[in-house]
């Protein structure tokens, strides 16, 4: 059996697999985020060693794990975890839709050779911004720094001892030179770091070390375990849905979304705010569209309107034309295409007859046009989209879906257990890294449906998302 943990902003999800890759056992604990002024945005690490147990111990309940031999990591990018030099954890980790760096990201995005090496923006939600923002406003803390981990990697650290990265995350840091897959000197020395404050890096499917025996003895799980290098949560999912290959692409509906495509090169293209990571996988690369906030704007107006954001989408019934009020969804800035940390939501063309269901279809109709943007910034920079899987939890609501392929144009195929992508990546790449396997363990699962674009409406929600395009570019202008 091959164990998967995901990492996730609101959840730990784990599942465990057997050989031929069939789900045995699955469990999740949830996690809370800290919003203490506007634009932050902190977890407490002890939360994840909390929330491992917690599933360790579902899974250890639904099935015997004397079988596993091989344990994945899936986690969200970006986060800056400082520890001191004895592993202890400095203050809380600033997580991936933290934009409280937008000054320090600016100033090193204006320096080109962050674009040139890493092939990125410095982006206000990246790693090295957030570090450089602690030197700057919590010097004390940042003098004691003698690591600096990725919350997944975090959590690696805990299970076998072993502070080590993978290719993929590290991508996401802003210090990683992402053509030659390894950190860069010159980018840390900017920072006032060096290459010792960094993790290891191995590849996604490579082993980075054993699990600790008193966590093995624990919870029933043999001595000697390997962890796998893992993956960033957009990589993994990639690897648990078989994006592997130019030409194929997932949607992630989670807390934030992500339009992920494969890449057989190095192909960046910073300006058009694309991120060009590595993947999971050796000699391989990825692009990735990415939206701040996907399932957490339903969330936020679900909150608003007094409701459940499942009851607010099941209850929508066939896909209609576009809502009279339109949706911007930048609660806490936005990436891809444009780069603004102070962007922030919007609704217009408010009127007597919007009511509570009229609200929800326009926030999933702004997060739809949202994708849109990343679809076309995507095509610009020359990456090849032929078929597209949805995964995340906002893939369980069909009218969002028939929105976003309507919107996009294209097919879309919803996986079996699609909320589970990012932690049954992690395990594809537990059992490669116990087996000494790679790409051909990476197949795409079972399609549990595909939805097609409405024709019907296609050119209605075309004119809407030049609507969406204008407003943002007006606002922008008047705020």
């Amino acid at each position: 059996m091959y164990l998967g943990l995901d990492l996730g902003t609101s959840s730990l999800k784990g599942v465990l697999i057997d050989d031929d890759q069939r789900f045995l056992a699955e469990a999740s604990a949830p996690l809370t985020v800290a919003r203490l002024h506007s634009g932050w945005s902190e977890q407490n690490p002890a939360d994840w060693l909390a929330a491992t147990e917690t599933v360790m111990t579902a899974l250890a309940a639904q099935q015997n794990l004397g079988a596993v031999r091989g344990i994945g990591l899936s986690g969200h990018m970006h986060g800056a975890t400082p520890l001191d030099s004895s592993d202890d954890v400095l203050r809380p980790c600033m997580l991936w839709n933290d934009t409280r760096s937008h000054v320090e990201a600016a100033g090193f995005d204006g320096d080109p050779q962050w674009r040139a090496i890493t092939g990125n923006i410095v982006f206000p939600g990246f790693t090295a911004p957030k570090v450089e923002w602690v030197r700057t406003h919590e010097p004390e803390v940042f003098e004691k720094i003698r690591k600096v981990l990725l919350p997944k990697d975090y959590l690696r650290l805990w299970l076998t001892g072993e502070a080590v990265s993978e290719m993929s995350d590290a991508a996401g840091t802003s210090w990683l030179d992402t053509g030659n897959r390894d950190w860069s000197d010159a980018l840390l020395s900017a920072s006032g770091l060096k290459r010792d404050h960094m993790p290891r890096l191995v590849e996604g499917s490579a082993v980075s070390g054993q699990l600790r025996d008193t966590l093995a003895d624990r919870w029933g799980v043999p001595r000697g375990v390997v962890v796998a290098g893992g993956a960033g949560d957009n990589a993994a999912a990639a690897v648990g849905m078989g994006v592997v290959n130019p030409g194929q692409a997932f949607l992630s509906l989670g807390t934030s979304g992500v339009l992920f495509a494969a890449s057989a090169a190095y192909q960046p293209d910073a300006p058009t705010a694309v991120h060009t990571f590595c993947h999971a996988l050796p000699d391989t690369w990825h692009q990735m569209g990415v939206i701040l906030a996907c399932t957490d704007a339903l969330n936020w107006y679900a909150g608003l309107v007094g409701a459940d954001a499942s009851s607010l989408t099941g209850d929508l019934g066939a896909l209609q034309p576009p809502s009279e009020t339109l949706f911007l969804p930048y609660l806490g800035g936005e990436r891809t295409p444009h780069n603004d940390a102070s962007a922030r939501g919007a609704f217009l063309g408010l009127g007597h007859a919007t009511d509570r269901a009229a609200g929800a279809r326009a926030v999933l109709e702004g997060v739809s046009f949202a994708f849109r943007d990343s679809f076309d910034a995507l095509r610009r920079s020359g990456t090849q989209i032929d078929h597209i899987v949805a995964v995340g939890g906002g893939s369980r609501s069909e009218y969002w879906l028939n929105i976003l392929a309507t919107v996009l144009d294209m097919p879309i195929d919803v996986p079996q257990s699609g909320d589970f992508g990012g932690a049954f990546g992690a395990a594809r790449l537990g059992q490669m890294a116990a087996l000494g396997a790679g790409v051909e363990l990476a197949n795409p699962p079972a399609t549990d449906r595909t939805i097609t674009p409405q024709t019907a409406f296609k050119d209605a929600f075309a004119a809407r998302h030049a609507q969406y395009r204008a407003a943002y570019s007006a606002l922008k202008e008047a705020l």
